[in-house]
């Protein structure tokens, strides 16, 4: 079962030669000691390089947050019956936040889904900015601040989006799963999520927080060392009461695809 959402506001360095055969066996395996010598130490300096850019990403103590429960806002939901097209999803993404000045490419919103999803996060003053560093994405924010996840459909699928603050599913806080119930998102429509589900008529709003006062640091669902994170995962869906969209195998000649041959 899907919910759907009325009124959306809702990427060898070789070292060194080995001598020729004329050279005694004694060089050859100096020489090879010397080269895998000199690889190990590479390769540590590669690690330490690669787990210093990742450290400057992470945010520090001061700087996480989580997100709290916030005010009511009104979000009529209802159940409908549309089943999906896979058992597993077709995309996943996670983006962390905290009170930081993230590096890396700045973004309006992340593509998903190639292009045919678009995901933003907004607030009362627009929407923030998304940081892309080495395949990894980040968002700042700040304590007190409301926000929303806004999910935008560019094509005429249609698709279930399971959503995830802190570890936490936001339609019934639960510990998330990316097997979970989600909303529906109409083709070309968006889907806004305001807030953690609380009835069928209203959501808490998020609210960036400290970790100690975030919802998932507060219910036996979660845990504080979940704080910071926004999770989606996607599925395809269809109408049971329609043909299920059959699943095509790639061909290496597309345009003869229903081409009928003249009679001999």
């Amino acid at each position: 079962m899907a919910i759907y959402k009325k009124q959306s506001v809702a990427a060898l360095l070789l070292l060194g030669l080995l001598s020729g055969c004329s050279s005694s066996p004694s060089v050859q395996q100096e020489t090879a000691d010397a080269a895998q010598s000199t690889q190990a130490e590479a390769s540590q300096d590669m690690a330490a390089n690669r787990q210093a850019e990742a450290s400057v990403q992470d945010a520090t103590e001061s700087e996480r947050l989580g997100t709290q429960w916030g005010d009511d806002v009104d979000s009529a939901v209802t159940t409908v019956d549309l089943r999906r097209t896979s058992d597993e999803p077709i995309e996943q993404m996670q983006v962390a936040y905290a009170d930081k000045n993230y590096q890396g490419r700045a973004l309006n919103s992340r593509s998903l889904v190639a292009g045919k999803v678009d995901f933003s996060v907004a607030t009362d003053m627009g929407t923030l900015p998304l940081y892309r560093d080495a395949g990894n994405y980040y968002l700042q924010g700040k304590a007190g601040e409301a926000y929303r996840l806004v999910y935008r459909n560019n094509s005429a699928n249609t698709y279930e989006i399971v959503a995830s603050v802190d570890g936490l599913n936001v339609l019934d806080g639960s510990t998330a799963s990316r097997y979970d119930s989600g909303y529906v998102l109409e083709p070309n429509d968006d889907l806004v999520i305001e807030g953690f589900r609380k009835s069928q008529s209203t959501v808490a709003s998020f609210i960036f927080s400290k970790p100690d006062n975030a919802y998932a640091a507060n219910t036996d669902s979660g845990s504080i060392e979940n704080t910071g994170v926004i999770g989606t995962v996607i599925y395809e869906l269809y109408d049971p009461k329609q043909s299920r969209p059959k699943s095509k195998q790639p061909q290496a000649f597309p345009a003869d695809d229903g081409y009928a041959k003249p009679p001999q």
